[in-house]
């Protein structure tokens, strides 16, 4: 297998733009994060537009918009993505995003920081389109229908759309092609950086949203290509 330093993930060169979306502050980082974090490292700019923050209590803690925020902008530095941006602030916890589909097609395509249309990306990277959660779903049906291949000059098109995990998609019914492979093991250490910048949501022990957790799917699946650390991705679009 090639060395990581010869080559970019996904064909990218230094100085071409990925666009990735998240539903929520941490998915980023859950999901994709070692990728993100090499990208970086190669000099392609990451620019990072996470749907909604919002107040809620579950489970007994209360998740507060302003401490998210905070996490969200530390684990995006540790990540070294370019520009970043919170695009819906849900002060009172009513936010339902799952019935704001049309809402989300245009927050993809046109937000003016970080967009299809800002950042004019070769790769978008989105919720895999199995993901247990349903704001997951929702955000996947939105940035895929934003994706859709369009002529020359009506809007941009990236050549590369991938799925990533969630911290549940473990427990989903739905099987995916998780084809495509990256060697994240020497950035491992800037996905743990980012993970423990979200005190509020990670958890101890072996808990699915946990440190330990997550290190070890990254491991398994870093295992089974003989590296240390690993992403896996459901490829949707390849096109060159």
């Amino acid at each position: 297998m090639t060395n990581e330093s010869s080559r970019h993930p996904f064909g990218l060169s230094t100085g071409d733009q990925v666009l990735v979306v998240a539903p929520h502050p941490d998915d980023e980082t859950i999901g994709p994060g070692g990728t993100v974090a090499r990208l970086a490292a190669a000099g392609i700019g990451v620019h990072v537009l996470c749907v909604t923050v919002r107040a809620a209590k579950m489970w007994g803690s209360h998740s507060d918009p302003n401490t998210r925020l905070a996490e969200f902008e530390t684990a995006c530095k540790a990540l070294g993505v370019t520009t970043q941006t919170i695009a819906w602030v849900d002060e009172t916890g009513d936010l339902d995003i799952t019935v704001k589909q049309r809402d989300l097609v245009n927050l993809i395509e046109k937000h003016e920081e970080c967009s299809l249309s800002a950042v004019r990306p070769k790769a978008l990277i989105i919720p895999a389109a199995g993901g247990y959660h349903q704001d997951h779903q929702a955000v996947f049906r939105a940035a895929f229908a934003a994706a859709r291949i369009q002529g020359p000059g009506l809007k941009p098109t990236p050549e590369m759309v991938l799925g990533y995990r969630g911290v549940e998609d473990r427990w989903s019914a739905d099987s995916e092609p998780w084809w495509v492979h990256v060697d994240t093991s020497a950035h491992w250490g800037d996905k743990e950086e980012a993970l423990r910048a979200y005190g509020t949501q990670m958890r101890p022990g072996n808990q699915p949203r946990s440190l330990n957790h997550v290190r070890t799917i990254d491991a398994a699946t870093g295992g089974s290509h003989c590296w240390e650390y690993g992403e896996s991705f459901v490829p949707y679009r390849m096109s060159w």
